[in-house]
């Protein structure tokens, strides 16, 4: 079955898009968004009947009958079990069996509609032009990503697994404290919907890449597996494996999608997992890379940051740098291009360092709405939460509260399953995993609460390592000190 996903717009009359703020006013709602969301607390991400909830004012449309899993091949819906073929024969040969009104009689015949199943999207390559001599072809490999968020959304697994429409949520019924937990109840969600037409649906777009070698001992070929998924999918599910909420989309860094910008720019028709047709804008919600491939994303040179306009001689400053806005960097870029010739890399490159930028003359976001590099760029919770802790915040605490001493404490801990029990301590380990990174920090402390003065273990940098990690936040959590 072919699935034609042009952006084929449904009439919206033109009265229903008055007073919205549009896409071209999109930094003005990143800045002037209430702060109802400044101080979080963590709970868990379903609401639940102690929460007070305020559904969006301009909740999605469905627009017709779009289709469905079972839509996209002509068999019965019947499971294949991991059998023989021979096993699968004799259960077919059974008289109560072939009493059934089954369109096979067979296991060939079976596998015959087996193979009849949906493939997903199809891989596409493409050979990259470069203006240098390289060893190999650059090719890049990909699939259209709009298949990629089409297979998600509409699979029948996600079918109540998923929201549609931002919400925010309250602890009491005066809705002094915001509850953050899932992402549509965040305040870019209620932002973003807001500057959408009214009864289309938002779809944050999650990707994910990091640097991985394909082959060591032929080629030592290495890319950068690019993923996809989508933030309306329940956090419990998305994060587990076994669920394929996240799609291989391309392989090598930084491709060029044009359907991808086109979608979130016009909006395309897509189903849902229940058959109803959506108008959909997928925005850039987050990607997920380490800090080296955020800033070579964010086109920003070495020892700067990614998502604010610190470089590394401010990065101990007490204070929070503005942020780096798409804006700033495309105003940066067209100065670069009136004194430089792109095509000229080594010209190019010396005007970019003036502004601390990497090179790159066409930002991947550069024509992506409603995703700002800021927002989109979130840590990652192995390397910026718990390998950050063990390599700097577990040493201080060590050298406070004397190794043996805290070895000691560690040792004498109650083992609770699930969580590492360390019996020699943790001064002296080597190897240490993100796992045990993530059960020290649990411990640590607590067990050092006694032994340093108080303002060590209650100093506000801990807030950004440990409320990442819980299931939800609330809007007075972040002022306690």
């Amino acid at each position: 079955m072919d699935i034609d996903h042009a952006p084929n717009i449904p009439d919206i009359d033109t009265e229903l898009q008055v007073d919205r703020p549009g896409f071209g006013d999109w930094d003005e709602v990143f800045q002037d968004s209430s702060g109802e969301g400044d101080g979080q607390v963590h709970g868990e991400g379903t609401p639940t009947h102690s929460d007070f909830i305020d559904w969006h004012p301009e909740p999605s449309h469905t627009y017709g009958r779009g289709y469905t899993f079972l839509d996209l091949f002509h068999s019965d819906e019947n499971s294949v079990y991991r059998l023989s073929m021979a096993k699968i024969d004799s259960f077919l040969s059974l008289e109560m069996i072939k009493s059934l009104p089954l369109s096979f009689c067979s296991a060939k015949e079976l596998r015959g509609r087996a193979e009849m199943l949906p493939s997903g999207p199809p891989w596409l390559s493409q050979v990259i032009p470069t203006a240098h001599l390289t060893k190999l072809p650059v090719i890049l490999y990909w699939h259209n990503p709009l298949d990629c968020i089409a297979s998600i959304l509409n699979h029948p697994f996600f079918h109540d697994q998923i929201d549609f429409t931002p919400r925010r949520v309250y602890a009491t019924a005066q809705r002094l404290c915001c509850v953050y937990s899932e992402w549509m109840t965040a305040d870019d969600a209620w932002n973003m919907q807001s500057a959408l037409p009214r009864g289309a649906m938002l779809l944050g777009t999650i990707l994910s890449s990091d640097k991985t070698n394909i082959s060591m001992m032929m080629g030592d070929r290495v890319t950068h597996p690019l993923l996809i998924s989508l933030t309306n999918i329940h956090m419990s599910t998305r994060l587990k494996s076994l669920s394929n909420a996240f799609v291989l989309t391309a392989l090598l860094p930084v491709p060029k999608f044009i359907y991808k910008k086109k979608a979130a720019r016009e909006g395309v028709m897509l189903s849902d997992p229940v058959g109803h047709s959506q108008y959909c804008f997928m925005p850039l919600a987050s990607y997920i890379v380490d800090t080296p491939e955020a800033m070579m994303l964010a086109t920003v040179g070495g020892k700067t940051s990614p998502v604010t306009m610190a470089m590394y001689k401010q990065f101990g400053d007490p204070f929070r740098h503005e942020p780096r806005t798409k804006s700033t960097t495309l105003a940066q870029l067209c100065v670069i291009w009136t004194r430089a010739d792109p095509d000229d890399i080594e010209a190019f490159f010396c005007e970019a360092q003036k502004f601390r930028l990497n090179g790159v003359s066409q930002p991947f976001f550069e024509n992506w709405v409603l995703s700002e590099p800021s927002h989109f760029f979130t840590p990652k919770t192995l390397h910026h939460i718990h390998q950050e802790f063990y390599d700097h915040d577990v040493k201080w605490l060590v050298c406070a509260v004397g190794d043996t001493e805290l070895d000691f404490r560690f040792s004498v801990l109650q083992p609770i399953t699930g969580f590492r029990h360390f019996h020699s301590g943790i001064s002296r380990l080597k190897q240490v995993t993100g796992r045990a990174q993530h059960d020290i920090q649990c411990s640590i402390i607590v067990v050092s609460a006694d032994a340093v003065p108080s303002a060590v273990v209650t100093n506000s940098k801990y807030k950004p390592l440990f409320f990442p990690q819980f299931p939800s936040n609330a809007s007075q959590t972040s002022s306690v000190t």
